[in-house]
């Protein structure tokens, strides 16, 4: 893992409470917590978008 990885950033996030309450549910089936599921989320869409990017799309 880089160095500038291990430090992570605080980020304040408004959510709508039903969007938060699917959230919820969903990192309870993963086992995560909620700040663990939308760090996963998030970097699969990086991930994601990346590839797309390496692409030419």
């Amino acid at each position: 893992m880089k160095e500038t990885e291990k430090t992570k950033k605080q980020v304040p996030l408004r959510l709508a409470p039903t969007l938060y309450a699917d959230l919820m549910k969903w990192a309870e089936e993963d086992f995560r917590s909620l700040n663990g599921q939308i760090e996963y989320l998030l970097t699969e869409a990086v991930r994601k978008r990346k590839g797309k990017e390496d692409d030419g799309k």
